[in-house]
C-alpha cells in the first residue's frame, strides 16, 4: 500500500493509459480523482469500480482545453479529498498529417492539451502539494526520435514537456517535490491499437516486437510517484520497447 493516505489526480483518466494509471495508483492505496472530457460512460464505470474496491474517487468532467475548468478540478480534488500528493498529466489527443495540411485549429488544440494544460494543472496542484509530492507527465517516444513524417505537431507538443519538466524540477526540488516524464512507445489503446493499420510499421522500429500494455506505462508512473524514486527528478523515462534505442 505504497500510497495509503495519499491523494492523486490523473487528467484524462477515463480510458487508455490514463485509466491504467488510475487503477494502479488506487491498487497501491491512493484515493484517486481523474478528469475526463467526452468519455462520460467510461468515467462513471471506472469511478464505480474504484468505489467498490474501497477507494475514494472523483470523476470530474473538465476539458483540458479549458484552463479555468482544469484549475477548478484541481482545487475540487484538494478540497473534497483533503489534500493532493500526486498529479499525473495524462490527457492527450493525436492530430497527424503532413505539415502543409495541419490547420491552425489543430495546432491550438494540440498545444492547449499537451502543453498549456500540463502547465496550468501543475501550477494549480503546487498550491496544495507538500514535501513528498510528485508530478508525472505522459510524453512520447517521438519527443526523442521521429522516425517518419506526419507527426511533427505531436512531436513538437510532447518535446515541450522536456523543458517544462526540467525547469519545474529545478523550481520545486527544494520543496521535496519531484517532476518527471514517462515517454511511452506504441501502446495498445483505442487511440493506437496493436492490431491497427500502422501496427506493423511501428513494430519494425522497435527492439521488443510488441506493443506495450497500458499497465506497463502505469507501472512506471507508479514507480516515479513512489518512495523508491525520490532522488529522480527532471528525468524522462522511455518505456518504448527500444523504439528510441
Amino acid at each position: 500500500m505504497e500510497f495509503k493516505g495519499k491523494v492523486a489526480l490523473v487528467t484524462g483518466g477515463s480510458r487508455g493509459i490514463g485509466a491504467a494509471i488510475v487503477r494502479r495508483l488506487a491498487r497501491d492505496g491512493a484515493d484517486v480523482a481523474f478528469t475526463y472530457s467526452a468519455s462520460g460512460q467510461a468515467a462513471e464505470s471506472l469511478a464505480r469500480e474504484l468505489e467498490a474496491s474501497g477507494t475514494r474517487s472523483l470523476a470530474i468532467r473538465a476539458d483540458s482545453r479549458d484552463p479555468a475548468a482544469l484549475q477548478a478540478a484541481v482545487n475540487r480534488v484538494a478540497g473534497e479529498l483533503g489534500r493532493l500528493d500526486i498529479l499525473v498529466n495524462s490527457a492527450g489527443i493525436f492530430h497527424a498529417g503532413p505539415v502543409e495540411n495541419v490547420t491552425l485549429e489543430e495546432i491550438d488544440d494540440t498545444l492547449a492539451i499537451h502543453t498549456r494544460a500540463v502547465f496550468v494543472a501543475s501550477q494549480a496542484a503546487l498550491a496544495h502539494m507538500g514535501s513528498g509530492g510528485s508530478i508525472v507527465s505522459i510524453g512520447s517516444c517521438f519527443a526523442q526520435r521521429v522516425p517518419y513524417g506526419g507527426v511533427t505537431l505531436y512531436a513538437m507538443s510532447k518535446s515541450a514537456l522536456i523543458g517544462f519538466t526540467k525547469g519545474l524540477a529545478r523550481e520545486v526540488g527544494e520543496r521535496g517535490i519531484t517532476v518527471n516524464i514517462v515517454d511511452p512507445g506504441p501502446t495498445d489503446t483505442d487511440m493506437n491499437p496493436a492490431d491497427g493499420p500502422t501496427a506493423e510499421a511501428e513494430l519494425d522500429l522497435m527492439a521488443v516486437k510488441r506493443y506495450a500494455r497500458p499497465e506497463e506505462i502505469a507501472d512506471t508512473v507508479g514507480f516515479l510517484a513512489g518512495s523508491g524514486s525520490r532522488f529522480i527528478s527532471g528525468a524522462s523515462l522511455a518505456v518504448d520497447g527500444g523504439a528510441t534505442a
